[in-house]
């Protein structure tokens, strides 16, 4: 065996090894652990601009583990990017191009985001995330500001591949409150064939809550005139906004 072949498989054995330490007492569906094994797991991959915290930041998180590639600026990606240069929203069909060329991202801070340059990017076909709301520890309750692996996951989801996007999550504390958080969202998305379709469910559903906070704000007991100045206080304490 030539060395070069040796090593080979010396690091596809420590990158299986990660994998079962990163998922240590939690994998325990047949499905997912075909996912890890089967030749049918997406390709996944990213750019790391370094500008995150290393502790939280959860791409190299998925890079150590094996999880996801780690790609050099200068190389050009075949398949689906998630980057501000899409021009639709990623969907179901987009699930054969992902299926065999792969899914990337670009691991920056939302910080940083306006002073940051991405016409490095080579790639063709890019792709936006529709509404989901963050549930990673920096930006917790934040409407689209996720993390790597919860874009990872979302567009895993939204275009099909449901065990692997769950997948992973698992390696994270916080990771079943971002399925929670946006379950009806991602079921929503991943019923659309087209990324005009999802846009449209993105937009309805967004109508639907602003009538709903307008519906509880119609409910508001306020005070009568005759009530005494001791009340003023409450109004703005039950206040909806």
């Amino acid at each position: 065996m030539s060395c070069s072949k040796k090593k080979f498989k010396q690091e596809r054995s420590r990158r299986r090894d990660d994998k079962e330490k990163y998922l240590e007492g939690k994998v325990t569906a047949p499905t997912t652990s075909d996912v890890l094994s089967g030749d049918s797991q997406v390709r996944l991959a990213l750019w790391d601009l370094e500008q995150c915290d290393p502790k939280k930041c959860t791409g190299r998180r998925l890079v150590k583990f094996g999880l996801v590639e780690s790609l050099p600026r200068s190389q050009r990606f075949p398949g689906i990017v998630l980057s501000p240069f899409g021009d639709r929203s990623i969907s179901s069909e987009d699930r054969d191009v992902i299926s065999t060329r792969g899914l990337a991202v670009i691991d920056c801070s939302w910080a940083k985001l306006d002073e940051t340059s991405f016409s490095w990017i080579k790639a063709y076909q890019h792709r936006l995330l529709p509404y989901l709301v963050a549930a990673n520890p920096t930006n917790y309750g934040r409407p689209c500001k996720l993390s790597c692996v919860e874009a990872l996951c979302a567009a895993l989801m939204i275009s099909g591949f449901v065990e692997q996007g769950e997948m992973l999550l698992e390696g994270f504390k916080w990771g079943h409150s971002f399925i929670s958080l946006n379950k009806e969202l991602l079921m929503r998305y991943s019923e659309c064939k087209f990324g005009s379709e999802v846009i449209a469910a993105q937009e309805a559903w967004l109508k639907q809550c602003q009538s709903e906070r307008e519906s509880k704000r119609g409910m508001i007991d306020l005070p009568t005139s005759s009530s005494s100045d001791d009340d003023d206080d409450d109004v703005v304490t039950n206040a909806v906004t």
